[in-house]
């Protein structure tokens, strides 16, 4: 049988509405191109266009899930894809829409055991105030539900918690504090249940930004990590139980920080991670051997069963 025959026509499903529709523009091409270079047969949908749920319906077979943020990575067009019946790649409605508000992902780590930075849900500019106060400075503010620290400041003195409070308004309605974890920055790929090698982060100014992530060439990625190997297998064993407690299932990444005594701090899951030339999961797989090829290849044949 060939690749057609077993898998159809492959929807990449990229762009949308979202903050981050340039990241995911970029994703989609790439794994669409991909697809092709394997003899598949794949057609890019951007979800923003109007004619796209008449795309879904009528050519596509199953859904390669290339959207970043709102309306891609929250669960929604999970959910439509359930109800048109069309296997898709990740995770189901409930883990996506879980991992994309980060309030109350925390509070299902905080019940399940896994370590994560102490945070208060701020409604106002007030209530930022007392949680800076009680979480003390520097405090990270940011969005519940957004992506590539879009709408994300840090803050490190009372002056600045206005500006913050409303940079971060502009994207959700909630807003988030969370304390400032002072280490190093790594992040663990899961790839069909098997977390990949850790990379480790180190940015412009220990500052891992969306300039950081995707345009500067400033940004340096070390995989393997260069921790030590019984540090690495901890750090992955932390990653996949964040991912399993939010019920995610096959591909993402888990980003984590390790302070100086240690200690490993989850600070969310991704159900849709970028797939750009600075993005991190296809490093990780490169570095356990997966090309990028093989890495879209393993993310499309883990499509759940609608």
């Amino acid at each position: 049988m060939t690749k057609d025959k077993n898998f159809g026509v492959i929807g990449v499903l990229y762009g949308g509405r979202s903050s981050e529709r340039e990241v995911s523009l970029e994703s989609g091409e790439a794994v669409f191109r991909a697809l092709l270079s394997q003899g598949f047969s794949a057609e890019l949908i951007d979800t923003a266009n109007n004619n796209a749920v008449d795309t879904l319906i009528s050519r596509i077979d199953r859904a390669v899930v290339m959207l970043h943020g709102r309306g891609g990575e929250d669960g929604v067009i999970q959910g439509l894809l359930e109800t048109l019946e069309i296997p898709y790649s990740g995770s189901g409605v409930s883990a996506c829409a879980l991992a994309m508000d980060k309030w109350r992902s925390k509070l299902v780590f905080e019940g399940s055991g896994v370590l994560t930075p102490k945070f208060s849900v701020a409604l106002s500019v007030e209530d930022l105030l007392v949680a800076c106060d009680e979480l003390g400075f520097p405090v990270v503010v940011k969005p519940s539900r957004e992506g590539s620290t879009i709408g994300l400041s840090k803050v490190s003195r009372v002056e600045d918690v206005v500006a913050a409070f409303d940079l971060a308004r502009e994207y959700d309605s909630v807003v988030l504090a969370e304390k400032f974890i002072r280490g190093d920055e790594l992040t663990v790929a899961i790839l069909n249940g098997v977390p990949l090698p850790v990379v480790r982060i180190v940015a412009p100014n220990n500052n891992y930004d969306y300039r950081a992530k995707y345009h500067s060439e400033e940004t340096q990625y070390f995989c393997p990590s260069g921790l030590e190997s019984s540090i690495d297998l901890e750090l992955q064993k932390i990653a996949l139980r964040a991912f399993n407690v939010l019920g995610c299932s096959g591909w993402g990444r888990v980003d984590i920080m390790v302070d100086d005594a240690g200690d490993a701090w989850v600070l969310e899951v991704n159900t849709v991670p970028g797939m750009t030339s600075h993005s991190l999961v296809p490093m990780a797989a490169e570095a356990s051997g997966i090309n990028f090829e093989q890495l879209v290849f393993e993310i499309m044949r883990g499509c759940d069963v609608a």
